[in-house]
């Protein structure tokens, strides 16, 4: 079995003087719940070869309804929990966390009742402080606002 990997989109801006982090809330039963550790960067798996910054900026649209532009910064890829690897960049950028409009995906729920039921990918995103998000953001991700601070602290 092909090694699953991810490209992903680490959006930030400031907002008086501070920094502050855009991730999305997963949409489905399995997280309806589910907060602290739970968030994550907009992304989405790519296929080989493709392009992965063109995967990132694909899945940043189809997960929140918004184009992202401007610098992108490689950041160092992430292998979360499950064995994923999750390449991202980060970009300066803005939008309006609660006007976001996610593609959806079909799951039948309850397990095992023949019933399909249609599920926001994103159910809500949210912009952070650097604190709330290191809380928010699942852990396997968290490397990625470590050395997203560090490059902005070099800059």
């Amino acid at each position: 079995m092909a090694k699953k990997e991810s490209a992903g989109i680490v959006l930030y801006r400031y907002r008086d003087s501070r920094l502050e982090i855009f991730l999305v809330h997963p949409g489905g039963p399995f997280w309806k719940n589910k907060d602290s550790g739970a968030w994550s960067i907009p992304k989405g798996e790519f296929e080989p070869g493709e392009d992965p910054l063109k995967a990132a900026r694909r899945e940043f649209h189809e997960e929140t309804g918004f184009l992202v532009d401007g610098s992108f910064n490689l950041l160092t890829p992430v292998r979360q929990a499950g064995g994923k690897v999750v390449h991202a960049w980060a970009v300066q950028g803005d939008c309006e966390a609660e006007s976001i409009k996610s593609n959806s995906f079909i799951l039948e729920w309850p397990p095992r009742s023949g019933q399909r039921k249609t599920f926001s990918e994103v159910d809500r995103a949210g912009w952070f402080s650097l604190e709330l998000a290191r809380d928010k953001i699942l852990k396997g991700q968290l490397k990625l606002l470590d050395e997203l601070e560090r490059m902005l602290k070099d800059a």
